[in-house]
């Protein structure tokens, strides 16, 4: 019974590796209760960022993954999240009135850009359509920047939220809800019809196209769906942080995070959105406090000592990200799936 329920939540698209499915449990399960195991602050905002790129990841690899599009202005989208729950709640006050106008002007926004990039856009080749969401997320930023009089300008806007949220805790829990409730859901649209049909886009569009898929309109639904689902990952930004600014959510640098954690976890799953975003979030907050505790025990050697400072993270992230390409082409989840795949079955002894 509970396998079945589990089948059906997972839109029969299950992990088809034992130690992915330890993984994803673990994951669950830490993220579940981290406010209890780990109740200090940091622990909680690591949690939180870990599972606001779980949701923001996975709506970008339902563009490049499963379409097959590059796409650069997915943070465009994802500030207009954040903007639109940060100026509802000031321009509003405080209250679940403020919270739901923010998030239906955002989505509404969000629907509108990325229809207009869709059916403007993708009827050009790949690295046009690449530059051109590249310049159009440019301008947003320049444009979120000079608006101070709505958005904040280069200070960006701090809000409060509803009374029931001031608890940490509680804000904890309603953010782990959405995410879970917004996997699930891309999960179910990339297992549904829609989503095999974009498999086979990405696979080969003229053969899609040939057999009566018109590929400019599914391409268009799947820019669409990902536009909405990282507005959404930026709703939940804000309601965390309570404040929003352009360096917060429309920076370029989160865009590139986003292509790492894509790679790290496996491009074309929605379960190497979760394993990667743990991965590079712990390594993102904690490599420099490792780095800090190691740097004593190495203070003698010259190049050593240098090398392992503290301020030197970005560095070994950097041979932390080369090192898991080359051990994972296709990504972590890609290779456990890959290794169960070439375990041999086991054979049935004949009864004499």
């Amino acid at each position: 019974m509970i396998a079945r329920l589990v089948d059906r939540l997972l839109s029969h698209d299950l992990p088809r590796s034992r130690a992915l499915a330890l993984v994803l449990v673990a994951v669950l399960l830490g993220l579940a209760l981290t406010p209890f195991v780990f109740p200090g602050t940091q622990a909680m905002n690591v949690a939180a960022k870990v599972m606001v790129f779980i949701v923001l990841v996975a709506s970008f690899d339902l563009l490049l993954g499963y379409a097959g599009i590059v796409s650069f202005a997915h943070t465009m989208f994802f500030g207009i999240g954040a903007y639109g729950i940060a100026i509802a709640s000031t321009r509003l006050g405080p209250g679940w009135l403020a919270l739901a106008v923010g998030v239906a002007a955002a989505l509404a926004v969000s629907l509108l850009l990325s229809l207009l990039i869709g059916l403007f856009s993708l009827r050009v080749k790949a690295i046009f359509f690449a530059m051109i969401t590249l310049a159009v997320a440019s301008a947003f930023l320049t444009l979120a920047s000079q608006l101070s009089d709505w958005t904040g300008g280069e200070d960006g806007l701090s809000f409060r939220l509803p009374e029931a949220l001031s608890d940490r805790r509680v804000a904890y829990y309603l953010l782990f809800a959405c995410a879970t409730a917004l996997v699930l859901a891309m999960l179910r649209i990339v297992n549904s019809p829609f989503g095999r049909v974009l498999q086979a886009i990405r696979e080969n569009d003229f053969r899609a196209e040939a057999i009566g898929y018109r590929t400019v309109v599914y391409r268009t639904l799947s820019n669409v769906l990902s536009a909405l689902f990282a507005t959404l990952a930026g709703c939940l930004l804000a309601l965390w942080l309570r404040y929003n600014g352009p360096d917060t959510s429309l920076s370029f640098e989160i865009m590139l995070d986003v292509l790492l954690i894509v790679v790290i976890g496996g491009m074309g799953t929605v379960y190497g959105a979760v394993v990667g975003s743990l991965l590079f979030v712990l390594a993102q907050s904690q490599l420099q406090n490792l780095m800090a505790l190691a740097a004593p025990l190495v203070g003698g050697v010259p190049l050593l000592s240098t090398l392992i400072s503290p301020e030197r993270w970005l560095l070994w992230l950097g041979v932390l990200f080369v090192l898991s390409v080359y051990h994972f082409p296709n990504g972590i989840v890609g290779r456990l799936r890959a290794r169960r795949s070439r375990q041999p079955v086991p054979q049935q002894k004949e009864t004499p």
